[in-house]
Parts: structure tokens; C-alpha cells; sequence
């Protein structure tokens, strides 16, 4: 009976332990965070991500996935339900990417916003809101790789026409070409060297003809610079045209009306002598006699051949 009851003890004593355990754990792995459900849907691939994968905002853990299945509204996409805690900023603009941790290959929903100050997505967990999901790092870089596999064959093809054996001649043909244009510039440059050995003299004759010119436009500018100067030959000029100019103008003003009053007089005194010596032509007895009758002429009334007057 006594050790009956001693198993017994042990047995309650290793219960009670045990559902205090259990309590424990429950306690410690208890998450009261409030969480929101958003939905993904994307026709890409999303291999390396599972259920439970954490739920990145920027790199700071936020939520995790709670089922991935296909799209009952979107033939042909994949559905991925997301829970995601209520404090982070989920917004209008706010877009997923799937990408993978290090050499384990697991991927997590990496979040991020295009515009911080956006609107916040209401969340709703009979029909959540979706959040667009964008092609990530390693969908590019195989998008990528397709390109630049495509590129690497058109290269490999081209190289294979460049070097093709048409080609293979004509480079040669073009190589011994080359080599006898390089021997015609060697005898040409041969035949250049007496010329060029008198570029020296041309050289120093220049370097002094430059000289010279550059003296001459030193005393050019000297010359300008004395013919500007206060005082000097172009500012006496120009007071001398001023004093001119006065001149001219007190000539104009009070000679030439004289000028002009003895021009006038003097053409009239011209007019009176052309008319004594018109009158002398006429009748030149005028000078001895003075101005009397006109001697009657031929043909009028007592015209005399004797030149009496009847």
C-alpha cells in the first residue's frame, strides 16, 4: 500500500509539473500583438516562401503569412494572405517584393512606400485589401539573364560571320596593304630630311620675326597710348576743333549778312556798268557828244549817207 501511494504522489507531482510547464510556455510564446489581414496576388513565382515566412517593413519584422493558394479572383495568380500588425505604416502607396535571406534561400514579404505622408490602407478582415506586389531582386536578375543570355548568342553569331574565312582574307589583304603604305611613309619621311633639317633657321628667322612684330605693336600701343593722354596731340586737336566751331559760328552770324549786303551792292554796281557799256556799244558819240538823238539808221526817216541830220 505504501508504495502505491508513493507512485501515486509521483505521478500527481509529474503532472502538476508538467501542466505548470506547459503554462509557462504558453505564457512566454503568448502574442498579443493586434494584427490585420492584407492579401497579395501575383502572377510570378514565388518559390522559397511559406507559410509562417516573416513579414518585413523595411527590414523590421511586422507580421508573417498566413496562407498561400491560388486566386479565386484572378485566374492563374497566386494568393498570398498576410497578417501584419496594426502599428505599421501601411499605406495607399505601399507596395511588396519577395526576397530571400542570405544562403538559406528562405524567402519573407519585404514591405515598402513610395510616399510616407500617403493615406493609410484601411485594413478589413472579411475582404482584405490588397497590397501590390512588384517583381523582386532575384525575378529581375533572371529577367535579366534571359536578355543578356539572348545578347550573348547574337554576339557568338556575329563573331562567327566576322571571323568567317571571306573575312580572314580580307583582314590579311588589308594587314599586307597596310604594310606597304607604312613602307611608302618610310621613304617618303627619308626624303623629308633635308627639308626638315632647314627647319631649325626657319624656326630661329621666325622666332625673330615675331619679335619684331611683337616690339612694333609695343610702340603702337606707347604711340596710342601718348596721342590719348590729357594734354597730348588728340586732346589739343580736339580743343582746337571746338575753338573752330566757335569760329564758324561767330562768322556765321555776324559776317555773312555783311558779306552778303556787299554781294548785293556789288551786283547791282555790275548791272548799272553792264548798262553804260551796252549804251556806249549802241551809241558811242555819247562819249564825245553825250546822250542825244539816235542818228537816224538806214532805211528811216532822214537817214543821211553823210551822217547830217536833215
Amino acid at each position: 500500500m505504501e508504495n502505491k501511494a508513493h507512485a501515486l504522489a509521483a505521478g500527481a507531482f509529474v503532472l502538476v509539473v508538467s501542466a505548470l510547464l506547459a503554462l509557462l510556455a504558453i505564457w512566454l510564446t503568448r502574442d498579443s500583438t493586434q494584427r490585420d489581414l492584407y492579401e497579395l496576388s501575383t502572377p510570378q513565382t514565388i518559390s522559397g516562401l511559406q507559410p509562417q515566412s516573416a513579414v518585413r517593413y523595411r527590414g523590421v519584422p511586422v507580421g508573417k503569412v498566413e496562407l498561400i493558394g491560388f486566386d479565386a479572383k484572378v485566374k492563374g495568380n497566386v494568393l498570398i494572405r498576410v497578417s501584419i500588425d496594426r502599428a505599421a505604416p501601411v499605406t495607399k502607396s505601399t507596395f511588396a517584393t519577395v526576397a530571400y535571406q542570405g544562403v538559406t534561400g528562405l524567402g519573407f514579404i519585404q514591405l515598402d512606400s513610395n510616399d510616407a505622408a500617403a493615406e493609410r490602407l484601411v485594413p478589413n478582415d472579411e475582404d482584405p485589401p490588397r497590397i501590390p506586389l512588384k517583381p523582386g531582386t532575384l525575378d529581375k536578375l533572371l529577367k535579366q539573364t534571359e536578355v543578356i543570355f539572348n545578347q550573348a548568342e547574337q554576339v557568338s553569331t556575329r563573331l562567327n560571320k566576322l571571323l568567317s574565312d571571306e573575312n580572314q582574307q580580307a583582314v590579311s589583304t588589308a594587314v599586307i596593304q597596310l604594310s606597304e603604305t607604312a613602307s611608302s611613309l618610310n621613304r617618303v619621311a627619308k626624303g623629308l630630311e633635308p627639308t626638315v633639317a632647314t627647319l631649325p633657321a626657319l624656326s630661329r628667322d621666325t622666332h625673330e620675326t615675331v619679335q619684331s612684330v611683337k616690339a612694333a605693336a609695343d610702340e603702337v600701343r606707347t604711340t596710342a597710348r601718348r596721342l590719348n593722354e590729357k594734354g597730348g596731340p588728340l586732346d589739343k586737336l580736339s580743343q582746337g576743333g571746338t575753338a573752330l566751331a566757335a569760329g564758324v559760328q561767330t562768322f556765321s552770324a555776324a559776317t555773312l549778312p555783311k558779306l552778303g549786303e556787299v554781294a548785293d551792292e556789288t551786283a547791282r554796281a555790275m548791272r548799272q556798268l553792264r548798262r553804260t557799256v551796252n549804251a556806249v556799244d549802241e551809241n558811242p558819240q555819247a562819249l564825245i557828244f553825250g546822250n542825244g538823238p539816235s542818228v537816224p539808221g538806214p532805211g528811216e526817216a532822214g537817214f543821211s549817207a553823210t551822217g547830217e541830220k536833215k
